[in-house]
């Protein structure tokens, strides 16, 4: 149970990792859960792979299908749509709620950069930079546009530099000012737009940021609520930030009285919103499968504590968590797992990393509801093996 120690709160892996789960609506799918609702405790949807996003929403509300998420991503009535398809943390592309794409841009654009990964014969000066952001939000603005049309637009907008094909792309060369595409994302200028055929294409959200200082301390904020307890490190491998900044804005906010030093575990004094200190007494119980990329498990830190044993290499990678899709019993990752679909039916082939050990029949159960649930959010029918998983990662 939570204890006082040294004037801390102290706080267990059990009681944070049953916390994170019951903030993250995976203690039970939430009735009357809106996409964007789900979205917005996640803290953003990780959306490279859509289908896997798809999931990851439905899984936190009772009855919601992958047709809920493209409607409230994709309606008609760019008024009404309650999800945006545009650059996240780490640069990714992930789903956010319409309502909170002024804190996320504000917070985003102001997130320092480090050293300019890119060649120096293929990099961009800072007023370059700029012109380029300007150019792609006024040619987005009131249009939809593909990439190559934006392309043709930004070079038209700022000069045949932007256009040179120094960009290392999939087995082809890009143009220039592509390197600036999630940037022009996290200033509010660019998101995704419904596709065209099979191609995506982008438009201007009209989005004015918050100022960033704002922004940053509602962030930091709404992720100790929904990871806490965490450290600036933990929070700057999240958002893909310098360490020695995310150690400055929580020392600022800390200073502020905005969050609250607590004692937690291995990872040694971290943070949570202050006055948050009230933690479930009892243990996690259940079976859940995660998608790629689920926030739950790109988030929860120490991530030794989350994919223990076994499962840091087989499911973890090592420690990049996404690759895999995977499977939590109790709240731990205790195997892995890979669907392949046929018109409505969808197999779900389950590894649990005991392979050399049948599951319990009760567990067997648990695991059979969930992968009916699977089928229901994906709108087909499910059918369960338990096996070997051979596929790679992002497959």
């Amino acid at each position: 149970m939570t204890t006082r120690a040294r004037g801390y709160v102290t706080v267990t892996w059990p009681e944070a990792n049953a916390r994170r789960l019951a903030r993250q609506h995976l203690s039970g799918p939430v009735p009357g859960l809106s996409p964007a609702e789900a979205v917005g405790a996640m803290l953003g949807t990780h959306a490279q792979v859509l289908s896997a996003a798809e999931l990851s929403v439905g899984l936190r509300g009772a009855g919601l299908t992958r047709t809920d998420v493209r409607t409230a991503l994709w309606t008609e009535d760019a008024d009404r749509r309650t999800l945006v398809k545009t650059f996240g943390p780490r640069g990714t592309v992930h789903l956010l709620p319409a309502a909170d794409l002024p804190l996320w841009t504000g917070a985003l654009s102001a997130v320092p950069t480090g050293p300019n990964p890119f060649p120096k014969d293929a990099r961009m000066t800072p007023d370059q930079v700029e012109e380029v952001v300007a150019a792609i939000g006024a040619a987005l603005t009131g249009a939809e546009l593909t990439v190559d049309e934006l392309s043709d637009e930004v070079v038209a907008r700022t000069g045949p530099w932007a256009g040179d094909l120094v960009m290392p792309g999939f087995q082809e060369m890009w143009p220039r000012w592509r390197q600036v595409l999630h940037l022009a994302g996290h200033r509010g200028v660019l998101a995704y737009a419904p596709n065209r055929g099979r191609r995506a294409t982008y438009t201007n959200p009209g989005c004015t940021p918050l100022p960033g200082a704002e922004a940053q301390a509602a962030l930091v904020k709404r992720y100790l609520y929904a990871y806490g307890p965490a450290t600036p490190a933990h929070f700057a491998r999240w958002l893909a930030a310098p360490k020695r900044w995310a150690e400055g804005l929580f020392a600022s906010l800390a200073g502020a009285g905005s969050i609250e030093e607590v004692a937690f575990e291995d990872a040694g004094p971290a943070w949570v919103v202050a006055g948050d200190t009230d933690f479930p007494a009892g243990p996690v119980r259940g079976v859940h499968l995660l998608p790629y990329f689920d926030a739950f498990a790109i988030a929860s830190q120490p991530r030794e504590r989350l994919f223990p044993g076994r499962a840091f290499e087989r499911a973890l990678g090592g420690g990049q968590a996404g690759n895999y899709p995977v499977l939590l019993v109790d709240g731990t990752v205790a195997g892995v797992w890979h669907q392949r679909r046929s018109g409505r039916r969808i197999t779900v082939t389950v590894e649990p990393l005991e392979s050399s050990e049948p599951l319990p029949a009760g567990r067997l159960r648990e695991l059979e509801d969930e992968v009916e649930r699977v089928g229901a959010i994906m709108e087909g029918r499910a059918e369960l093996t338990v096996g070997a998983v051979s596929v790679g990662p992002h497959a």
